[in-house]
Order: structure tokens, then sequence, then C-alpha cells
């Protein structure tokens, strides 16, 4: 746990510094100006479906007849901006991811890794690849736990999403610059319940009101600080042995 925490802490020194702020920007710009444009394109329909679902929940003809007009606009706002902000974030992850880590690996890797080889072992293609898993499989996690809001337990189903995403997402990203193709296998199949602690911590912050603005790009730089240093240890360790062999 203890590297866990040490990646998060490391990760959100950076968040310090200039040159991680338009890294930081952009991305929450890109994504919120994409939702932005397709809410307003599809507002009539998306407004529509809302009471569609207020009929099916029984609660439409209360609110025209019971109500307050403003009342039911109001909800409607309000559902609007509940589906608009996890939108936005799971959008600026992806940005993040495919077209930040780059800039953000660099970062991490002058200042803290700066003799570490780069042997480039993935692709744009697998990249892309595991993104698109990342959110199908995030959708799908969704989709399958809806039924368990009715118990009262879906409470821990964005948190377990969240989870799944972030550590999918960039634990492979974090490491396509510098690690061998067999290396990435390798720790990737490793370590995976940290993994998944570290996904679900970096989770909760998407969580937090106006901190949730620096989740993405604080959630890469964890993974990135974190898989490096993995991949930087099990380097040495090799190393080691090959001396140790020759002697």
């Amino acid at each position: 746990m203890s590297h866990i925490f040490h990646a998060i802490t490391l990760a959100t020194r950076d968040l310090l510094r200039f040159k991680i702020v338009w890294i930081m920007i952009w991305p929450i710009l890109a994504a919120s100006s994409i939702w932005f444009f397709i809410g307003w394109l599809f507002w009539d329909f998306f407004s529509e479906f809302i009471f569609l679902g207020f009929d099916e929940l029984g609660v439409k003809d209360w609110l025209e007849n019971q109500a307050p007009g403003w009342l039911a606009y109001s909800l409607q706002w309000l559902i609007h901006i509940i589906f608009f902000i996890p939108l936005v974030i799971i959008t600026t992850l992806l940005i993040t991811a495919i077209f930040s880590m780059p800039a953000l690996i660099n970062h991490v890797a002058k200042r803290r890794y700066p003799g570490l080889k780069r042997e480039s072992g993935s692709t744009i293609l697998g990249s892309l690849k595991n993104a698109l898993y990342a959110i199908f499989m995030y959708v799908l996690i969704w989709v399958f736990t809806l039924p368990l809001w009715a118990f009262g337990i879906g409470i821990i189903v964005p948190f377990i999403a969240a989870a799944f995403l972030n550590q999918q997402l960039f634990r492979y990203d974090a490491l396509s610059e510098h690690a061998s193709h067999a290396e990435i296998k390798q720790l990737l199949a490793t370590h995976r319940f940290p993994l998944w602690m570290l996904g679900l911590l970096t989770g909760f912050i998407q969580y937090i009101p106006v901190v949730n603005l620096f989740a993405p790009v604080l959630t890469a730089l964890a993974f990135i600080h974190y898989e490096l240093a993995r991949l930087d240890k099990n380097r040495q360790l090799a190393t080691l042995e090959t001396v140790a062999d020759n002697v």
C-alpha cells in the first residue's frame, strides 16, 4: 500500500507544476465542449426521455398536477447535470489516456527515471484496443449491475466501475514508452490487486466536487509513477541476477 500512496503523493506534487496545468486543462475543455454540443443538439430528445422516465415511475402526473411548474424543469436540469458530469469525466479520462500520456510520461521519466531505457513495447493500435475494451467493459459493469440499485447496494457500483476503468486505461499506457512487449506482459500479469486499489483510490477522487476536475491527469500520473517504479525495480533486479550468474 505504501507504494500506492507514494505514487499518488508524487502525482499530486506534479499537478502543482506549471507544465502540467495545460495538460490538465485542455482535455477537460475538449470533453466539456463535446458534451455541451451534444446536449444542445439533442436537448429536446433527452428532455422527452426524462419525462418518459417520470411517467414510468408514476410521478409525471403528480409533477404536472400538484407540484409547482418549476419543480419538473428543475428536476430535469438536475438529471441533465447528473449525467453530464460523469460523461465529461469519462471523456476526459479517454482523451488523457490517448493524447496526453506521452507528455505526462516524459515529464515523470525525465524528473525521476532519466536513466530508464525506452523499449517502446506497445503500439498505437494496442493503446486504442485497450481504451475501447476499457470503455466497453465499463458500460457492461453499469448495465449488469443496474438491478443492485433496487436493493440499495448499487452505491458501490460507481466506485467499482471507476476502479476498473482507471486501472485498465492507464496501466498499459503508463508502460508503453519504456517497457518492452515482454516486460509489459509480465508487469500487467502481476500486482493486479494493488493496481485495482490504485484505480479505486483515484476513482474516489472523481466523485469529489471541484477536485474531480484534476482527477484524470492525477490518475494518469499516479499510474505512471507506480508502473515506472515497478519497471525500474524489475530491471535492477534482473541486472543483479545477471551479475550474480556471471560471478
